[in-house]
């Protein structure tokens, strides 16, 4: 049976859900969609699509499920983003629909154009990001930056737990425990024993 998921994403409480679900509705109907699951969620668009709710729904739903949108910048937070959403759901053959602009990726020619046009732009944005990258890395060095990790010890997540971790220790509590204790794993809290002499 076909799935009609409405994806809701707000990141400031003054955005309006109701007014989103209500124009999200009056689409459904226009494409005779019937039953409409609506799918919420406030995150902030610096979350990964992929650590959202987007993610979950893009992942679950196969050929001929419908994503309804109130416009496609609900999807993320930069274009690289949206454009990655849209081609991997075009491929597994979902259809997308948005209030805004009224666009509509489904079975035709027009679609598949568009949704080969955007993978095509993903790809040349993550290249030029890598570019980018590389150019910024390769200025710094020049410049007699050193890159990578500093030597030395460095700071770790176990240090604020030093006076904690002591006390366990001399209490006879093994390492396993202590490790499981602040998220660590066991080779990681040995290094930092060693580190601080403990």
């Amino acid at each position: 049976m076909t799935r009609n998921i409405a994806y809701l994403r707000v990141s400031t409480i003054d955005q309006d859900l109701e007014k989103n679900k209500a124009q999200i509705l009056h689409l459904a109907n226009d494409k005779n969609l019937g039953k409409v699951e609506f799918v919420e969620e406030k995150v902030s668009g610096r979350v990964n699509w992929r650590e959202r709710k987007i993610g979950e729904i893009i992942n679950q739903l196969s050929a001929g499920d419908v994503v309804l949108l109130s416009e496609f910048s609900r999807l993320g937070r930069s274009m690289l983003e949206c454009m990655e959403i849209i081609a991997i759901a075009t491929q597994k053959g979902i259809k997308m629909y948005t209030v805004k602009g009224g666009w509509q990726l489904d079975d035709t020619i027009q679609s598949k154009v568009m949704a080969m046009v955007f993978s095509m732009v993903a790809e040349i944005e993550r290249d030029l990001i890598s570019k980018r990258t590389k150019e910024a890395l390769q200025t710094k060095k020049a410049s007699g930056v050193k890159l990578g990790r500093p030597k030395g010890a460095g700071k770790s997540k176990l240090d604020k737990y030093k006076v904690e971790i002591e006390a366990l220790m001399k209490n006879g509590s093994t390492k396993k425990f202590i490790a499981n204790r602040y998220g660590t794993s066991e080779s990681n809290l040995f290094n930092w024993l060693n580190k601080n002499d403990l």
